[in-house]
């Protein structure tokens, strides 16, 4: 009987079997020739595929088109390399956990998001993150990534271990930058797996790092998958004791999964555009707006007199064309789409008929605060949900996710991830979109559980972490939208799982002979760690067949025995003493999947004849043991 591995995937190997989809990374260029023959042209930068395929840190010291900071290539190797870690779930802090469909994950964020690689590759529909911005101010997350100088000149090369400085050069800002750098570059690589093909990723950012956030960014997820930085209107109030300009907006940068596969939806008709909508000739179909007919450049096919109403004859204006052939343009007149003024002695224009128009109108990179919302009504909003507390000193305000979400074309089947879920806003307006009718998201947030710092003369809290007060906000948020609304009861999923990033469950039984006391044999013969539960096993199992850490979880009793059933039999688990009877009963329901804790049989000659039976009963069953 096969053992479960029980760790996250091995990305290095999975990147071995998909180099050509996963690798945008390597695509660079390269100059060749000299003088008249010079020429850029895209290239494989072979010394970073190397690394995307190696187990260790690989030296490239060709000089090519890209960014470079000290610590990429540990930040690479940081992104591939495998962990021992589990997810386990904890029920006593979650809410409606056997039937919800989100999840609430407390850990390291670059640790959870390896963990998710199986369970969610290329399923999660939309990422937003609003990561620390490294302005050296004193916000709740760790927010200044500055190296010292001489820990930035050993990493850069630029002194010896002696401190001796072996180029010269200045202390640019480059040693601001480089740990944030490394910090967010092996995050968004693997956020990248978990999108859809038409899948979308929102990050947050000011000017303090947005130029390096585009940079890695086009690294990725690809220049040609770049959508938009959005400009959002943040606050409405100008502060006079700026040094040079108070600023007002902060970005939204918007990524595609596949720029030639994602869509927006259109938004709502603004009421200032269908005013200049008309209808001047009482045209039977409605109102309409007049377009010039002409068009840059000038192309013979699109060049010919037109005569008006007037009689006067039209030429193009000065260094144009007309939009369209003489033939298309006859037909457009005979069908009464040329307009030539009141008079009928102007130029030409086309009439675009409001009814004809294709519905909302397509986004724009200006969100106004009347849209997106602004930060003094994101404070509000914690506020109200905490009697009248503040504990964060620049949350984002939901109509901003809610924004986002209004963009992206929802399925109502879809699932919006967070990995830096901080004050927990982008559950909340999730929350709240679902309640208000529109299709139903689901989500996933990571949070780490760092200390609560709070301001001078805050009240205590009750709160010790970030990650304890973010999910207290998801559900006094939930207890909030079904407040009063008997409809909503049963209907809209409040609830959230919490599971918490962890050592894995296999004990370290490994010794080498010497080592081996005959006292202790015993020790060493259950690989389960003694303090994790039956639960904690099981979700572990999920990860390990990548399974969605949703999914329906039934527990049963066999032959008086526990038993989880996952799904509807995709997973039987039973990790107590393995009777006969258990493994009768478990193969008769014909499981997709059947799994037991290897103690748990009391002989080899047990495992050996349930591995039999399940031969006989249920020989499509994927049986394993852990």
């Amino acid at each position: 009987m096969d053992k479960l591995r029980m760790h996250s995937p091995d990305l290095t190997e999975r990147n071995i079997d998909r180099i050509a989809e996963l690798f945008p990374t390597v695509i660079t260029e390269t100059v060749e020739g000299e003088g008249e023959n010079k020429r850029v042209r895209r290239a494989i930068d072979f010394d970073l595929l190397r690394q995307e395929l190696s187990d260790h840190v690989v030296e490239g010291p060709q000089e090519r088109y890209q960014l470079e900071w000290p610590g990429k290539r540990e930040a690479l190797f940081a992104a591939n390399a495998p962990i021992a870690k589990t997810l386990r779930p904890m029920r006593e802090e979650s809410v409606d956990f056997d039937t919800t469909k989100n999840l609430f994950i407390e850990g390291d964020n670059l640790e959870a998001l390896k963990l998710l690689q199986e369970s969610y590759l290329g399923k999660v529909k939309l990422i937003y993150i609003d990561p620390p911005y490294n302005t050296g101010n004193d916000f709740v997350y760790d927010d200044d990534f500055a190296e010292s100088t001489a820990d930035y000149l050993l990493k850069s090369g630029q002194v010896n271990g002696d401190g001796v400085r072996l180029i010269a050069n200045t202390e640019a800002n480059g040693r601001f930058h480089s740990d944030w750098l490394s910090m967010m570059y092996p995050r968004l690589k693997l956020a990248r797996n978990l999108l859809t093909e038409d899948g979308f990723v929102f990050i947050s950012i000011d000017d303090h790092e947005y130029a390096n956030l585009k940079r890695i960014c086009d690294e990725v997820f690809g220049t040609e998958n770049f959508v938009a930085a959005f400009a959002w209107q943040k606050t409405l109030t100008r502060r006079n004791d700026a040094t040079l300009v108070s600023t007002a907006h902060e970005y939204v940068v918007c990524y595609a999964r596949d720029a030639t596969i994602g869509r927006f939806n259109r938004l709502g008709t603004d009421g200032k555009q269908r005013a200049t909508y008309s209808n001047r000739d009482n045209d039977p179909r409605g109102d309409w707006l007049a377009v010039p007919f002409h068009a840059p450049n000038i192309r013979p096919n699109l060049t010919y007199p037109i005569t008006t109403p007037s009689g006067r004859v039209l030429m193009p204006p000065p260094g144009r064309c007309w939009s369209t052939t003489k033939e298309k343009f006859e037909e457009l007149l005979a069908d009464g789409r040329i307009y030539f003024g009141k008079n009928g002695d102007g130029m030409a224009q086309r009439k675009k008929f409001w009814s004809e128009r294709e519905e909302g109108m397509v986004p724009w990179t200006w969100w106004p605060h009347e849209e997106a919302g602004e930060n003094r009504g994101a404070t509000k909003e914690i506020k109200d949900l905490f009697d009248g507390q503040v504990f964060f000193s620049a949350p984002k305000p939901t109509k901003l996710i809610q924004k986002i979400l209004e963009l992206v074309p929802a399925s109502g089947d879809d699932v919006v991830l967070d990995f830096f879920a901080g004050s927990g806003t982008t559950a909340e307006a999730v929350l709240r979109r679902n309640a208000a009718g529109n299709s139903p998201w689901s989500f996933i947030l990571v949070q780490l559980a760092e200390p609560l710092n709070l301001k001078a003369g805050a009240a205590p809290s009750g709160f010790a972490t970030i990650s304890a007060l973010c999910a207290e906000r998801i559900r006094r948020a939930g207890a909030s939208v079904l407040t009063g609304d008997v409809a909503l009861q049963g209907t809209v999923d409040v609830g959230f799982r919490v599971l918490k990033v962890d050592s894995s469950n296999l004990a370290d039984v490994l010794r080498t002979p010497d080592a081996l006391v005959q006292d202790e044999l015993s020790l060493y013969t259950d690989s389960v760690k003694p303090n994790r539960s039956d639960e904690d096993l099981l979700f572990q199992v999920l990860l390990d067949w990548g399974l969605e850490l949703t999914m329906p979880i039934a527990v049963e009793a066999i032959d008086g025995r526990e038993v989880f059933v996952v799904g509807e039999s995709d997973i039987i688990a039973c990790f107590a003493d393995v009777s006969p009877a258990v493994v009768r009963e478990i193969a008769s329901r014909e499981p997709l999947r059947a799994v037991f804790r290897d103690s748990g049989f009391a002989t080899d000659a047990d495992r050996i004849n349930a591995e039999q039976v399940f031969a006989e009963v249920s020989p499509a069953t994927d049986v394993k043991a852990i």
